[in-house]
């Protein structure tokens, strides 16, 4: 399999998407972020002192996807045309899934924008709630889905 970020003298590069065909495309992504019974309350009930953790999370997240070309160096800016971000307590184990959904019609892929989001929605959940609980552990951050470009790609065993 040949990489793309690297020019024939192995030297890091952007790749030249300026003679593909746009289409549209996107990704899911998803992120767990594992906590105590009593933080997942203290989420769940807004009993934080910063405010609603999940609309400043979903805030970050979409915010974080616009921005990731800024973040990751070989990545392009995008012109997304949307970002869903969702989440979903759940009780045993204690911890939230993230989920996010980012569209564009271009002329490379939104992979690393539905990454990137999830990641910084579980970075803002810990900051808001890190008062409460320090040892949280973000885990499973991973690509559900892409859609569009030359191939398509859904995981395996992800749920319909």
């Amino acid at each position: 399999m040949e990489l793309t970020h690297f020019n024939n003298a192995g030297q890091p590069n952007m790749v030249d998407v300026g003679e593909k065909t746009a289409t549209h495309r996107a990704a899911t992504a998803c992120a767990t972020i594992t906590m105590t019974p009593d933080t997942l309350h203290l989420i769940q009930t807004g009993g934080t002192t910063k405010g609603d953790v999940f609309a400043v999370a979903q805030v970050a997240g979409i915010q974080a996807a616009k921005r990731t070309w800024e973040l990751i160096p070989l990545c392009h800016p995008l012109a997304l045309t949307g970002v869903d971000i969702s989440f979903r307590p759940q009780e045993t184990p204690p911890a939230v899934h993230i989920e996010a959904t980012v569209r564009c019609i271009g002329v490379t892929g939104v992979e690393m924008e539905a990454l990137t989001a999830v990641s910084v929605a579980a970075l803002t959940i810990y900051d808001m709630v890190k008062s409460a609980q320090k040892d949280m552990e973000i885990t499973g951050i991973h690509l559900v889905e892409k859609t569009g470009g030359k191939s398509d790609y859904r995981q395996e065993g992800a749920d319909d």
